[in-house]
């Protein structure tokens, strides 16, 4: 065989394997150039969505800022939103639109979902999910997101503490105030960790602050903020300890006349399930789903437990066992004459 022939059929080769449809270079590059552009207008998409629940507008140097973009780069993204009705320019100020804001909040949801399934399920830890939950929030449907949704148990917030969106619904605001900004010596719940920047959310972790800890201000200094749990002291550099937002604690009795946790239930008492405790996130709320702990079910304690805990319990026709500290997390409403389910 010729050499003329040897370079035709390679030049052949090369053209297939670059045009060839589903598998060829080309076809892998402008996938991979579509997904790099949807990415890009989602991120610039949640950026606005962020000023915007701040009471602020986004702009092409907050943008430019934020994505890590040339100016120039950034003028023709917003060109390209504005063309497809996402984004309305008014001046120097970026505003989303109905439809660039229904966008933005469903990439919220899928970033804070995926963050619940990486913490719950996955097991990985809290300093790691950030990061591939953004990768991931760009490739997941509305669809896939009601699956994952329901597969977690319709959790409301993420690990971090905030509120997951609903599908179609508004972002809910935040709630809390910096603990920089809270009362010394008064106690407070911790209800939101900000994992950005991330070195400041690794110095949280590795002091052993949660999310439902209770806490107050020991001493505050121009250099730091000592905290106390009652047991443990925590030292935090103020700019890291403006990243923990705290709220008031509850008042004592905020259960509704006639409700009770399951934990006080007595015992043959019958019982319905009100709801389960707002704490009650992820994987321990998918369980409790599972074993048929919905609003309305009925319950019926069974089988005394000579060390009375773990407690049974009958739901749905099934024989349970839940540890008290798990009952403590059911919200329930004795009931009279009601049949063992």
């Amino acid at each position: 065989m010729s050499a003329t022939i040897w370079v035709v059929i390679i030049i052949a080769l090369l053209l297939a394997a670059i045009f060839i449809p589903r598998v060829g270079a080309l076809t892998v590059y402008k996938a991979y150039r579509a997904a790099w552009e949807r990415e890009q207008v989602e991120d610039a998409l949640k950026h606005l969505l962020d000023r915007q629940s701040e009471g602020r507008f986004g702009s092409l140097e907050s943008l430019s800022g934020t994505l890590g973009m040339r100016p120039n780069r950034i003028i023709r993204l917003i060109q390209k939103m504005e063309a497809q009705g996402l984004v309305v320019s008014r001046g120097s100020q970026l505003q989303l639109t109905a439809a660039g804001e229904r966008w933005a909040i469903h990439i919220v949801r899928a970033h804070r979902l995926w963050e619940r399934y990486l913490a719950d399920e996955a097991r990985m830890p809290l300093n790691q999910i950030h990061r591939l939950a953004h990768r991931r929030e760009h490739t997941l449907s509305e669809q896939q997101l009601d699956e994952l949704d329901a597969a977690l148990g319709h959790p409301t917030r993420d690990p971090h503490g905030d509120l997951i969106p609903g599908r179609g619904g508004a972002l809910p605001a935040a709630s809390g105030v910096p603990l920089t900004r809270w009362e010394d010596g008064k106690p407070a719940r911790i209800v939101h960790l900000e994992d950005e920047p991330a070195l400041a959310f690794e110095q949280i972790l590795a002091a052993g602050l949660k999310l439902g800890q209770t806490i107050h201000i020991v001493e505050r200094t121009p250099h730091s903020l000592i905290l106390s749990d009652g047991e443990n002291e925590y030292r935090l550099a103020p700019a890291v300890a403006s990243n923990i937002s705290v709220v008031p604690l509850p008042e004592e009795s905020p259960a509704p006349a006639g409700v009770m946790r399951l934990s006080e239930l007595p015992f043959a008492q019958p019982a319905e399930v009100v709801r389960l405790d707002e704490t009650v996130q992820g994987f321990t709320r998918r369980r409790f789903l599972d074993l048929g702990l919905t609003p309305g079910a009925r319950v019926y304690p069974e089988l005394k437990n000579f060390f009375a805990d773990p407690r049974a319990y009958r739901v749905r026709g099934t024989l349970i066992a839940l540890r008290k500290d798990q009952a403590d997390l059911i919200w329930i409403r004795p009931v009279q004459n009601m049949e063992k389910s």
